[in-house]
């Protein structure tokens, strides 16, 4: 890795004979730095983009991107509102995968800082509705992945029994996700075409004077399928402000009938990333991933408010997620390990008393339990470890703001204040820790 813009820019030569690079210089929106990324400026005035991949997984994600790009014809793109990248090509540099795709003008918004009320938020959730308005013939068409709802259900079934069997989930997140995947009204939905993962940072913007930020491209096609509707809504548990808004907006545009559980569902997908990231860790044997998997479980399973994963759920007490896991993950770390959260040992069935909880993780045989550890580690997983390090940094001043306001508390409970509880406590500290991510300069 850490090839120059001018070398990754001979890579457009050998995907578009006959084009004239004129110069080149470095992508600063290239993900989570997985890949060798640059813009060419051609003759013609075009701008392209170029990714590079030198491990066989970012090699799959570009193919399947090439894939997705080709997918979308002419008469599907005029049905989106926003732009797709066009494909350009794809060679080798060296021996690694090159990617060339067509490079969208506009500006991006980190999750946390997307604002509530119009603009922004409600052009997120319009785009994502045309995104699932495509016909599901431009994903059966290409080949791609198509699952129905029983399918989805039963691929999340598999997930939790795998991640339960490292014995690091907490016992109180495996009765709430399996008691949610057997809740037959959470799966009553219609499978639509879908992105299968998107992030804010899938979104380009620009900036309408009257209508604030406006979606004008999306990026990130590689995981196009047919599928669970709520995989591309799952992003929004670290979106707080926005969350509300966004869901509103799609289901004004959406063309389907009401999905009474999709926020719920959403919610659960989120979770389960961390699961996902476990058992990735775990298929890998990566200790350092599986502690830093394993202490985020553990600071979901500390933050929740309810076990219920239902469907009369969630409005009125917000989005449950990730992001108010991530706050409560003790700073403390193995040194030399990036990716390691490290925090103090203890039972997870403390969290849950309950004395069925010993037979709630299924008896797998070794053969079977390797085999779909391995299918399931396969899966494509987001890197959390990244997520962690930029709320590590603001634990320190969470904790005295949550030093501060135990003191207010004990001096109002002298003077005879009523008690609030130690969740409202842990909310009021990620809650300021929020804002003071919100007021720092987005990268």
């Amino acid at each position: 890795m850490g090839r120059s813009p001018f070398t990754l820019a001979a890579a457009v030569t050998a995907a578009l004979p006959g084009a004239e690079v004129t110069g080149a210089r470095a992508l600063s929106a290239d993900g989570d730095g997985r890949f060798d990324s640059a813009v060419a400026t051609l003759a013609d005035g075009r701008e392209l983009a170029i990714r590079v991949a030198d491990d066989d997984e970012t090699s799959r994600e570009l193919a399947a991107e090439a894939l997705a790009l080709r997918a979308l014809t002419a008469g599907a793109r005029a049905m989106l509102p926003f732009r797709a990248p066009e494909y350009i090509g794809e060679t080798r540099l060296a021996d690694a995968h090159a990617l060339v795709t067509e490079l969208l003008p506009g500006f991006q918004i980190e999750a946390a800082m997307v604002p509530a009320g119009r603009g922004a938020a409600e052009s997120m959730g319009a785009a994502i509705a045309a995104v699932h308005a495509l016909p599901t013939s431009v994903v059966r068409g290409a080949g791609l992945t198509t699952r129905s709802a029983q399918e989805s259900r039963d691929e999340l079934a598999r997930l939790v029994d795998v991640a339960a069997s490292t014995g690091r989930v907490p016992a109180r997140l495996t009765v709430r996700w399996r008691d949610a995947i057997a809740d037959d009204d959470l799966w009553r939905f219609e499978s639509t075409v879908v992105l299968g993962g998107v992030q804010s940072t899938s979104f380009i913007f620009r900036d309408d004077p009257e209508l604030g930020p406006e979606v004008t491209g999306l990026i990130g096609w590689h995981s196009l399928a047919v599928g669970d509707p709520a995989i591309d809504l799952s992003w929004l548990s670290t979106a707080p402000d926005a969350a509300e808004d966004v869901h509103s907006s799609y289901a004004r545009a959406a063309d389907r009938g009401p999905d009474a559980a999709l926020e719920v569902r959403a919610r659960l997908l989120a979770e389960l990333e961390f699961a996902r990231w476990l058992v990735h860790g775990d298929s890998l044997h990566r200790p350092d991933i599986v502690d830093d998997a394993a202490a985020l479980l553990e600071a979901l399973a500390e933050g929740l408010h309810s076990d219920d994963l239902g469907v009369i759920a969630s409005r009125n007490e917000g989005v449950e997620s990730a992001l108010d896991a991530l706050d409560r993950v003790p700073a403390s770390a193995v040194p030399g390990v990036d990716t390691s959260m490290q925090t103090d040992a203890y039972n997870p069935n403390d969290l849950w008393h309950d004395d069925s909880d010993a037979q709630s993780t299924s008896d797998l045989s070794d053969t079977a339990d390797a085999a779909r550890r391995a299918q399931l580690g396969g899966l494509e997983t987001e890197d959390l470890s990244g997520v962690r390090d930029q709320v590590s940094e603001d634990l320190g001043a969470e904790r005295s703001t949550a030093d501060d306001t135990r003191q207010a508390h004990a001096s109002d409970r002298a003077d005879g204040s009523d008690e609030g509880s130690p969740e409202d406590e842990a909310q009021r500290a990620a809650r300021a820790a929020l804002q003071r991510w919100k007021s720092s300069d987005s990268e």
